[in-house]
């Protein structure tokens, strides 16, 4: 399992040591229980399952499962670099919206927009970019990275 989380000024209230203490604690194991958290924070089990449910209604993180996508059939991981022209939300907000996106950022340097895809054949791939990417206005030029071979995936970076 994997705890994503975010930051901003309003969620700061959320995160005292405690709260990232708890944080820390699903980032090294999402399936963790309650009980066991609060033995390594100092808490009870319902104080703790009341702190992940307002970290988690806040958006400040996730409890997902991670899944290795060749297992599940998606053939090709790929990253795509756009580069692009006019505002930059629009764009990425259309790319959001693909289920085949799983990750798009904006960024500064060579790419405007970086977006991680996961397609179940090359096909797919090329059906992605042709019919999709490429057709979202603004959109001026793409750059593909096909994953060869993932080597480290992390989601243990602890909290500031």
């Amino acid at each position: 399992m994997a705890v994503r989380t975010g930051n901003s000024d309003k969620n700061q209230a959320l995160l005292d040591d405690t709260s990232k203490a708890i944080i820390e604690q699903l980032q090294k194991d999402g399936r963790r229980s309650y009980a066991a958290i609060g033995k390594a924070v100092g808490l009870s089990e319902a104080a703790v399952r009341q702190r992940v449910q307002r970290l988690t209604e806040a958006g400040v993180m996730q409890v997902v499962a991670v899944t290795d996508p060749l297992e599940l059939g998606f053939d090709r991981q790929a990253m795509i670099g756009i580069k692009a022209e006019g505002s930059l939300e629009p764009i990425a907000d259309e790319l959001a919206k693909m289920d085949e996106v799983e990750y798009v950022v904006i960024t500064a340097g060579s790419f405007d927009l970086l977006a991680e895809v996961l397609c179940e054949s090359d096909e797919h791939l090329l059906q992605v970019l042709s019919e999709r990417v490429r057709r979202i206005e603004g959109v001026k030029a793409t750059e593909t990275f096909v994953y060869l071979k993932l080597v480290k995936q992390t989601y243990s970076w602890g909290v500031r």
